[in-house]
């Protein structure tokens, strides 16, 4: 059974489909008069900025990310649960570091009132989605790495899937959103 979409989902979504419009305005605009709207370059970097790190976000929660198969494979359920631990703290360490740096920059960007190039508005106004949705990567990590700390059986390596074990981790990452990408 798949879970709700969580709202790291709806953030990515949200910004790809504001992405596709700014991009199918400008190419219309190109097209009939052979102008550009260069103003929305500031934009789409930006969309793709706050897409990409939701997408971080959903996916760390998820205990999705990328691994070296070859050692986590190749091992007893007691190595996988190490290095999903070891990867759970790497996350969230550095995604931690990177909210306390974006925020010293957004204060940077608020005392010194820069502004774009393009647009003319305050930079701050780009750069202040940035460390909360760093610190929701953290977070994520932070969670899916208690998961597989509390968990006795990861469901992946579960031999027996009606296991009481596997039945009670299932019901609790139900909860969570953790485990996700293991059933699918």
């Amino acid at each position: 059974m798949k879970s709700r979409p969580k709202i790291e989902e709806w953030i990515g979504v949200g910004c790809m489909v504001v992405l596709t419009l700014i991009t199918l305005g400008n190419v219309l605009t190109r097209y009939f008069s052979d102008e550009s709207f260069a103003w929305t370059e500031e934009i789409s970097v930006f969309l793709i900025v706050v897409m990409t790190l939701a997408g971080a976000a959903g996916v760390a929660g998820r205990d999705g990310h990328i691994r070296i198969e070859y050692f986590y494979d190749g091992g007893s359920v007691a190595r996988r649960r190490v290095l999903r631990l070891l990867a759970a703290s790497a996350t969230a360490l550095c995604f931690a570091v990177l909210a306390v740096l974006f925020g010293a920059t957004l204060a940077g960007e608020l005392r010194w009132h820069e502004t774009s190039m393009g647009l003319g508005v305050p930079r701050w106004w780009f750069t202040v989605a940035i460390p909360p949705l760093c610190l929701a990567i953290a977070s994520r990590a932070a969670w899916a790495g208690w998961v597989a700390w509390n968990s006795p059986v990861i469901l992946s390596e579960a031999k027996d899937p009606g296991d009481a074990q596997v039945e009670i981790l299932r019901s609790a990452q139900d909860d969570s959103g953790v485990g996700d990408a293991a059933r699918e």
